[in-house]
């Protein structure tokens, strides 16, 4: 006969095996959540106060078995704090296993290739999910305009420093792979001339060729004749106007004019992509000398004034029927 004790023991036994496998059923069934939710889990939350709050927002239907779980594996010392996105009908399992991994919901900033430094702290300023001051504007042209992830409550002072990191790692990577034969010297010089490539095209296939012509125009002592630049003279580090140019914007004397000051203008007038900057210290190996719109997005070369003067009143034929 079994003893009172054995009995017990068995009872025990067969109980701790019932749990383990209704837990081990209930970890891999999908849960209550019907729509995806972002979740906050804020440092200093343990394994009672992080199972509450997924079963408050529908992640799971138990917080007491998530919790019972969470300690039978383990996981419950590897929870990590941050904030997380659970999709629909996520199960107990692999919402768990999402925390103990540290796979928290990264958001995103992203700087477009021709705004301006000022720009690109505006869109600091603006991001509700980041925290601190906005540090001082640098200098134009510091910052690699790309995409930045970053979790909720990171610092914008973190962010900042990241933007000028990426630059000055691409600067050194693409400036050591620079043509032997360019009309200037330094990082500085080739981050200004890229800038003003960045604002001339939106078409990535012609910045080697825009590069070509501006670096020709160097070589022959020939102004520039860039229009963003007299844009960025005119507007003090935005980059748009809101309006054409006219005759009369293109004689303000200001050093950023290229029309009336010759050569480089005194810095960049623009954040410039990493394929502008590496087409700027490699153009291409051409004779033009000029270009202007061509109505489809690019634009119309030329080597000659006369050739120019043609396209030019092309792309004006073009403008009239648009209008």
């Amino acid at each position: 006969m079994l003893t009172a004790g054995l009995l017990l023991a068995a009872c025990l036994v067969g109980g701790a095996f019932f749990l383990q496998r209704y837990l081990e059923t209930w970890l891999v069934t999908p849960g209550p959540l019907a729509e995806q939710a972002d979740i906050m889990v804020p440092r200093g939350t343990g394994m009672s106060g992080i199972a509450a709050r997924l079963a408050e927002s529908g992640v799971v239907d138990d917080a007491l078995l998530l919790r019972a779980a969470a300690r039978l594996s383990g996981r419950d010392r590897r929870l990590q704090a941050g904030e997380y996105r659970f999709p629909p009908h996520v199960t107990p399992a692999a919402a768990l296993d999402m925390i103990a991994n540290g796979q928290r919901l990264l958001h995103r900033i992203t700087v477009p290739e021709g705004r301006t430094v000022r720009e690109a702290w505006d869109l600091l300023a603006a991001e509700d999910k980041l925290e601190g001051e906005v540090p001082p504007v640098p200098d134009e042209g510091k910052v690699l305009p790309e995409t930045y992830f970053f979790e909720r409550g990171e610092n914008r002072a973190e962010i900042a420093k990241r933007m000028q990191d990426a630059m000055r790692r691409a600067l050194d990577e693409i400036w050591a792979k620079r043509a032997d034969d360019l009309p200037f010297d330094s990082i500085e010089e080739a981050i200004t001339l890229a800038s003003i490539v960045e604002k001339e095209t939106s078409v990535a296939a012609e910045y080697d060729v825009v590069a070509g012509v501006y670096v020709n125009r160097l070589r022959k002592g020939m102004p520039l004749q860039a229009d963003p630049t007299v844009i960025y003279a005119l507007t003090k580090g935005r980059s748009e106007l809101g309006r054409p140019l006219s005759r009369r914007d293109l004689q303000v004397d200001d050093p950023y004019n290229t029309y009336r000051y010759p050569g480089l203008p005194p810095g960049p007038i623009a954040l410039p992509g990493r394929a502008a900057l590496a087409a700027t210290v490699n153009p291409a190996d051409t004779d033009y000398l000029y270009f202007v719109a061509d109505g489809s997005g690019g634009h119309a070369f030329a080597t000659t004034l006369d050739e120019h003067n043609r396209n030019v009143r092309n792309w004006r034929k073009v403008q009239a029927g648009q209008d």
